[in-house]
């Protein structure tokens, strides 16, 4: 009779952790409730497969002339609270690191904003599942870091959804280009670094 219990408990404790993966696509429209204010929690919780994670960090789309930085990193709250996503903003926006993932064969993001550039792969032979995605607005840097992503998702569809879901959240009009070249730029003395 005690063998019995023992068995029942272990299979009960089993199906809790051995849950089928959920293979939803990410959602189309960003939706409440928010992690760091701007990234979608159902999209992260199906994405790295985390229920109720731990979240550390912010943004603020005030600095960086308008062009706004910050980070979003996102931990299992089991064992050694590892770390499975980092969502950055960053200024300094440079296409060619980008352009140098698509000619490695990464796939290139949908145009999100007119004359953006991006990108999405997953890297090959890796064990924690991980997928990336980059893109460049103007002279904002997004990008989407899958650090372990779920077995049995498409990991790359993961972060390129995301990135569909978050950029125009994330990346501000400052971010965009100037819809005429501006008196400096058409300026012989001037010099850009």
């Amino acid at each position: 009779m005690a063998l019995a219990c023992v068995l029942v408990f272990t299979a009960a404790c089993q199906s809790t952790t051995d849950m089928p993966v959920d293979r939803s696509p990410l959602p189309a429209v960003a939706a409440p409730p928010y992690i760091c204010d701007h990234i979608p929690l159902k999209a992260v919780e199906l994405m790295t497969g985390v229920r109720n994670p731990l979240i550390r960090g912010y943004f603020d789309l005030t600095t960086a002339s308008g062009l706004g930085t910050g980070s979003c990193a996102v931990y299992r709250r089991d064992g050694e609270q590892l770390k499975v996503l980092l969502i950055r903003l960053t200024p300094g926006g440079y296409p060619g690191i980008v352009e140098e993932h698509l000619e490695d064969g990464a796939s290139r993001l949908p145009e999100i904003f007119p004359g953006s550039i991006g990108a999405y792969f997953k890297p090959e032979d890796d064990e924690n599942n991980a997928a990336y995605a980059h893109l460049v607005q103007g002279k904002a840097w997004l990008s989407v870091q899958l650090e372990i992503g779920v077995e049995g998702r498409d990991n790359a569809a993961d972060v390129a959804a995301m990135m569909k879901l978050i950029a125009p959240r994330l990346i501000t009009d400052a971010g965009a280009p100037a819809a005429s070249p501006s008196v400096e730029a058409a300026s012989p003395s001037s010099t850009k670094d």
